[in-house]
């Protein structure tokens, strides 16, 4: 079926929607399968090993970041005071930590594309309340989604929880649309003033992933050209779904059966 076009955003079939759907839950049974493996002593190197494989060889699908635009590994893993876009290495987790780990599967020509935070051991009182603000932020965005909703009430909705709660949202990275294309229209700000922006129709599938600082929203790009971590070097936190307009509402694509956002 021809994709029908809307202001340059890739509207999908039904049929297509199905189809990313595969490749999201795939994306999540990826973090459902490393979460017994996030433990201090291990290192985001060899994490990132564990998802290839698993994504290559269990799932037979093809780790969306491996190569895209340059970026060397098959996840991102972000730590502490990164934002995103970390790249797996010998860093070491620790107890303590928090750290965001972002996957994108590729099958059959469909991107799905997830991401969670874990915390390592006993964390403390401040990671404990970034997590959470971070996914608040995130369910309260995906829970405005419906046709007829424009994109600034979504953004405005995730800035005026974390704000209200103290924390900064990053301006400078934001959501996407998703498809058959890693990164398409529309961009998905996570920040913004109500009744602005594109008109939510079915059809649409983007991402909505909030990166929610406990510090100052500034970010500073490292030598390396990927990661970002926080100016003030706050912890920051990042939770992420891919979701679809239906007619009467969304359908969360990455969310796996009996599990909640």
């Amino acid at each position: 079926m021809l994709q029908k076009r809307n202001s340059g955003i890739v509207l999908k079939s039904r049929e297509e929607v199905e189809s990313m759907r595969v490749a999201g839950h795939l994306a999540g049974e990826v973090l459902q399968m490393i979460r017994e493996f996030v433990v201090p002593g291990v290192s985001t190197g060899e994490l990132d090993d564990i998802c290839h494989r698993h994504i290559t060889e269990v799932q037979g699908g093809i780790p969306a970041p491996l190569n895209y635009k340059g970026f060397p590994k098959s996840i991102c893993t972000s730590v502490n005071h990164v934002v995103c876009h970390g790249i797996p290495g010998e860093q070491t987790l620790k107890k303590g930590d928090v750290v965001n780990i972002d996957i994108t599967v590729i099958k059959d020509g469909w991107h799905g594309d997830t991401s969670k935070m874990f915390q390592l051991g006993e964390t403390s009182v401040r990671a404990k309340r970034i997590c959470d603000i971070a996914y608040e932020s995130m369910v309260r965005g995906i829970e405005m989604v419906k046709p007829g909703v424009r994109l600034g009430d979504i953004g405005h909705t995730i800035q005026t929880y974390a704000e209200g709660h103290g924390c900064s949202v990053v301006r400078e990275y934001c959501g996407h649309g998703i498809g058959q294309v890693f990164h398409e229209d529309p961009q998905v700000l996570h920040y913004g003033r109500p009744g602005t922006g594109e008109v939510l129709v079915p059809g649409m599938v983007f991402t909505i992933e909030p990166m929610v600082n406990l510090g100052k929203r500034d970010t500073r790009l490292m030598p390396d050209g990927w990661t970002v971590i926080t100016r003030d070097r706050s912890l920051s936190a990042q939770w992420e779904h891919t979701i679809a307009v239906t007619e009467t509402g969304l359908d969360v694509l990455t969310r796996l059966p009996g599990d909640t956002l």
